[in-house]
């Protein structure tokens, strides 16, 4: 009879523990950086590097955004999202799973200057 319970119980964790998995989303937050691009990476943190980035993009790198805070690059989905904003500073607000970021909302924001980017 313990054995059926032990058993029992370490079949209820398993499949427990998979769904939570299966349903994990990541972690909700904001990011304010830079829209540049994976093959360039930290080095797009300029509003001049729109043209470098949506030819790497088209040469298979993907957008992403460059987090001078934490001197990440996070890549960006969906891309349509990011193309839109190519060399902009900008918050990205979604959710986190990895290195890759699911865009809820995304907003230009000004530079940590104190300087409001250009439109």
């Amino acid at each position: 009879m313990t054995k059926r319970i032990l058993i029992c119980a370490a079949a209820l964790a398993i499949v427990a523990s998979m769904t939570l998995v299966a349903t994990g989303k990541g972690k909700a937050g904001s990011w304010t950086g830079w829209i540049t691009d994976t093959k360039c990476g930290a080095k797009g943190d300029n509003e001049k590097h729109a043209d470098c980035a949506k030819k790497c993009v088209d040469g298979g790198a993907k957008y992403a955004l460059y987090n001078p805070a934490d001197k990440k690059v996070y890549i960006l989905n969906p891309q349509d999202k990011a193309a839109a904003h190519v060399a902009h500073h900008v918050t990205v607000k979604g959710t986190i799973e990895g290195d890759t970021i699911t865009i809820t909302s995304i907003d230009m924001a000004p530079e940590s200057g104190g300087a409001k980017p250009k439109s």
